[in-house]
C-alpha cells in the first residue's frame, strides 16, 4: 500500500491553548504560523506512519500585544532562543471515530511525552477534486514541566496563571497529489 502525504490547510486549521487567569477566567491564545505533515498508509487514517508538527513561537497571539510580548520573553517561551515548539507523533490508535494520540512535545528545549484525544471527522472530497481529512484534538499539559515557570502571586495568595494548559486544535488536512504529479511526469517523459 502506498504512503499518502497530508499537510494542514492553514486557512481551516486552528492550534489554540487555554490558561486560567487569576483562576477565575480563561484566556485563549493561538499560533498563527505552523507546519503539520502527516503520512498514512492509504487514505483512510487507519494506519498513520508519521505526524510532525511545529509552531513558530513568535506567531503566538492572545489578542493582546503586551501579553504576547510577555509570552515570547524569557519568562515564558523565550522565542529568541527557542523559536519553535514541536510535536512528533509516536502512537496513533483509531477506535471508531476516536483517536488516541501520543507523541513527544518539545517546548523551550524540553521534551516530554504527552497523550491527547482526537475525534476523527472523516475524509471528504472537496469542491476542487481534492481530499481533506478533519480532526479535533484536545489535551492538557503542565507548563512548568516545560520550563515555563513564571508566575505572580496575588494579594489574596492566588496565582496569576494556571500551571495546567489546555490544548485544543481543529485540524483540516489536505492530501498532497504527489502521485498524480509523478504520473504526469512519467507520461510527459514517455511522449
Amino acid at each position: 500500500m502506498k504512503i499518502t502525504k497530508w499537510n494542514a490547510d492553514p486557512m481551516h486549521t486552528e492550534i489554540t491553548f487555554k490558561a486560567k487567569h487569576l483562576m477565575i477566567t480563561t484566556v485563549t491564545g493561538h499560533f498563527n504560523k505552523f507546519d503539520l505533515e502527516v503520512e498514512t498508509l492509504g487514505n483512510d487514517f487507519k494506519t498513520v506512519e508519521k505526524i510532525e508538527f511545529s509552531a513558530d513561537v513568535d506567531s503566538i497571539d492572545t489578542n493582546n500585544d503586551k501579553r504576547n510580548a510577555h509570552l515570547k520573553s524569557a519568562d515564558f517561551f523565550n522565542a529568541e532562543e527557542y523559536p519553535k515548539m514541536k510535536f512528533s507523533g509516536t502512537k496513533y490508535e483509531l477506535k471508531g471515530e476516536e483517536v488516541i494520540l501520543q507523541g513527544n512535545l518539545t517546548i523551550r528545549g524540553t521534551t516530554k511525552t504527552v497523550s491527547m484525544r482526537a475525534e476523527f471527522g472523516g475524509v471528504v472530497k472537496d469542491p476542487w477534486g481534492g481530499e481533506r481529512a478533519g480532526f479535533t484534538i484536545s489535551g492538557k499539559i503542565s507548563r512548568k514541566e516545560f520550563g515555563l515557570n513564571y508566575n505572580a502571586i496575588t494579594e489574596a495568595g492566588g496565582v496569576v496563571v494556571s500551571d495546567e494548559i489546555k490544548i485544543v486544535a481543529e485540524i483540516q488536512l489536505v492530501r498532497l497529489v504527489t502521485e498524480m504529479a509523478e504520473e504526469k511526469v512519467r507520461v510527459i517523459e514517455a511522449a
